[in-house]
């Protein structure tokens, strides 16, 4: 599979795009904005830099990867010969039925067509396809160069043969896949991130403990093993009796809310989103704050990837 398309060129979307253009793929790199697609050049260039900073790839490839971008706001250009087709559009199911409808009509008939989405179930995606067995869900994680994982769901119809040249695209390009065995919201990890995220949000809204000291205590202590062994085998290594006994006294005190926390809805009826808006739980005043934080993310990332390649 030579070439591949990826369709919007957001920050998910030029992370994919990246990845398989660092792996020797000719990417189109598809968007309605001229201006998204100079930006996203621009970002691409500069993770490029930053990896060769960190000796990861020479100044050689850093310009091979970019010479492997093709940017385009012509969809049917960008699908036009693409063996696989990576749809990276905001989260809106109209909007991306649309896109499909699209694609199908100027993409080969054996191009394969993934959906990044983080939300929306496989099922409702593909309901208007003509041929929806050719459908999967590549769920990157940002920065997707980065982050190692790729969640896949597949159709009850998907070809084996399908799923295997998926498998085997992602894996080429470095990244560590893991097939659903069926369909639920949310996928694996963003279920994970959501049930944690619940709690943080309680033990903020309660004072338990100030923002940053919460923070700590997930990157200091569990997401430390994490990054090596998971919480199931961090159970095994503690004693499932031993677990046992930690959810028989601790699972009726956790939040269950079954909506959307209060400290979230306020923080977004008052415009307070995050790095988007310069106020979150943390403050980011200025383009050179947010653009240090980046940084130091993305280059911790790195290391990271790094030592792992080393193990």
């Amino acid at each position: 599979m030579e070439k591949t398309a990826v369709i919007g060129a957001g920050i998910m979307g030029r992370g994919i795009a990246l990845v398989y253009a660092l792996h020797g793929w000719s990417v189109a790199l598809h968007d309605t904005s001229e201006e998204a697609l100079e930006q996203a050049k621009s970002l691409i260039g500069t993770d490029l830099m930053l990896l060769a900073d960190e000796g990861l790839i020479s100044a050689a490839e850093c310009q091979a990867t970019l010479d492997n971008i093709t940017p385009t706001t012509s969809l049917k250009e960008a699908v036009g010969d693409a063996g696989f087709i990576t749809e990276a559009v905001p989260e809106q199911l109209a909007l991306k039925w649309q896109i499909f409808s699209r694609i199908e009509a100027h993409a080969p008939a054996t191009a394969i067509i993934a959906s990044n989405t983080s939300t929306l179930p496989l099922s409702e995606l593909s309901r208007q396809l003509a041929k929806p067995e050719r459908m999967l869900i590549t769920h990157f994680f940002n920065p997707a160069h980065l982050v190692p994982l790729v969640e896949i769901v597949r159709a009850e119809n998907t070809p084996d043969e399908t799923l295997t040249t998926l498998l085997n695209v992602l894996r080429q390009a470095g990244k560590i896949p893991v097939v659903l065995k069926k369909e639920v919201p949310g996928f694996i990890a963003n279920r994970l991130q959501a049930a944690i995220l619940r709690e943080a949000l309680h033990l903020v809204e309660s004072g338990v403990a100030s923002e940053q000291d919460i923070d700590q205590a997930v990157t200091a202590g569990p997401g430390f093993r994490w990054s090596v062994i998971g919480p199931l085998e961090t159970a095994d290594f503690g004693g499932l009796d031993t677990w046992q006994s930690v959810m028989k006294n601790l699972a009726p005190e956790l939040d269950c809310t079954p909506t959307t926390p209060a400290v979230l809805k306020e923080m977004n009826r008052r415009g307070q989103l995050g790095v988007k808006t310069g106020q979150g739980f943390y403050s980011y005043p200025d383009r050179q704050t947010i653009a240090g934080k980046i940084h130091f993310r993305n280059l911790a990332f790195i290391r990271l990837l790094k030592q792992h390649r080393k193990e």
